[in-house]
């Protein structure tokens, strides 16, 4: 039951993980820096989510074109360029926002080219994982990023804080294009072997065919896959229209915002550190119908709340249960496809999980909140959410062969 088993018995995962953990520190204090500066310079809820879905469109263009390159070289060397050019993108944040020259349009653009950074960073990560820790440990390994993800989002959002309150808004940036270095040096430190790759059959084009054909015609991946669909797109969406939350229904500044954002990382990681935890012997089909339902409940209960300590209460439930679905649903679809495809397949995860809910997703929201409130956005979400689901569970849950 040990959840940091995999980094005590793989150097290079511990490598990676310990490097992925500090970036993303200050990752999250950008998103945080981001949110709340799109809500100052335009007092708009709607272009606050159109700054997160600049993020996302190009992983929404380009995610099934990146899962056929990644397929085809070294993914650690793809992984290794993307970081290079993220903090070339937060060092541009950082110079113009000091200088006073960022206009919502530089924000949206700047945005948008990390977004096509991540088109291929994601899936190569992700496909890179089994590459550390071989097969046997995938899925705490994958519990375990989404552990480093989620206490980054508790320690990124209340070092953001901090940091607006002594600084300024700027200095987020400038600590993010810092924690990109720390990533650098630990991928350049991983020495994976040497391993045959398999000659690319056909053309790229071929490629993708193949990838798609994989997931229609595979039932357990397609059904995966659509439930990962639904939930990023009407269920990730609430943390885009967070910054709107904290200001307008709860009467929070960027601190309280920012406590918000932490109490959904730090639910996150204890739901991560029990699937790592419980590695095989949970039985994951049952616990992702249990995770889903409580994710989708939790959600429409918070869009009632406006009292404070009951939303962060909430939220660190809501962050528990997201991750609980997040890491199940992607180590099931890991543990499902062969090595040859996984980075289309990974590749159509991050399209879901990044594209879809940052692009369909915060931008429906975006328009809901701003016709009837955040809560409504929230709210009609989560029930879409719920009656997916139990259409799901009651039409095709005896079908599934991944596990029972």
């Amino acid at each position: 039951m040990n959840p940091f088993a995999p980094l005590v018995r793989h150097r290079n995962f511990r490598i990676f993980w310990s490097g992925q953990t500090l970036s993303l520190v200050g990752t999250w204090m950008q998103v945080m820096a981001e949110g709340w500066l799109a809500l100052e310079l335009t007092n708009n809820a709607f272009l606050v989510g159109v700054v997160a879905s600049a993020a996302s469109l190009p992983v929404l263009l380009l995610s099934f074109i990146a899962g056929v390159v990644i397929d085809r070289v070294n993914r650690l060397r793809v992984v290794q360029a993307m970081q290079a050019l993220m903090l070339c993108q937060a060092t541009a944040l950082w110079v113009l926002t000091l200088t006073g020259h960022l206009t919502i349009g530089w924000l949206i653009g700047l945005a948008f080219a990390n977004g096509v950074f991540s088109a291929f960073e994601i899936p190569s990560r992700q496909s890179l994982v089994v590459e550390l820790v071989g097969r046997e440990d995938l899925g705490s390994a994958i519990a375990l990023n989404s552990s480093g993800f989620n206490l980054a989002r508790v320690v990124g959002p209340a070092l953001g804080a901090a940091v607006i309150a002594a600084l300024g808004i700027a200095w987020c940036f400038a600590v993010n294009a810092a924690s990109y270095l720390a990533v650098l040096v630990g991928l350049f430190m991983v020495r994976l072997p040497e391993r045959e790759r398999a000659a690319p059959k056909g053309s790229p084009l071929a490629g993708l065919q193949e990838g798609f054909a994989y997931i229609w015609h595979t039932p357990d991946v397609r059904a995966l896959m659509t439930m990962v669909l639904v939930f990023s797109v009407f269920g990730v969406p609430y943390l885009t229209l967070m910054p709107v939350v904290a200001r307008d229904l709860l009467g929070l500044g960027a601190s309280g915002y920012g406590v918000l954002l932490a109490a959904v990382g730090v639910g996150g990681f204890a739901g991560a550190l029990f699937i790592a935890g419980a590695g095989t012997r949970l039985p994951r089909t049952r616990t992702l119908v249990a995770a889903s339902a409580l994710y989708a409940i939790l959600l429409a209960v918070f869009s009632f709340v406006r009292w404070v300590p009951a939303a962060r209460a909430l939220l660190l439930a809501i962050g528990f249960a997201m991750i609980c679905n997040g890491a199940l649903a992607n180590g099931l679809l890991q543990s499902r496809v062969p090595d040859v495809l996984r980075g289309r397949l990974m590749a159509a995860y991050s399209f879901a999980v990044v594209g879809m809910a940052q692009v369909a997703g915060s931008l429906m929201a975006g328009a809901v909140a701003r016709a009837a409130g955040a809560a409504w956005a929230i709210r009609g979400g989560s029930a879409v959410m719920l009656g997916y689901g139990l259409w799901e569970y009651a039409h095709r849950a005896r079908r599934w062969s991944i596990d029972q």
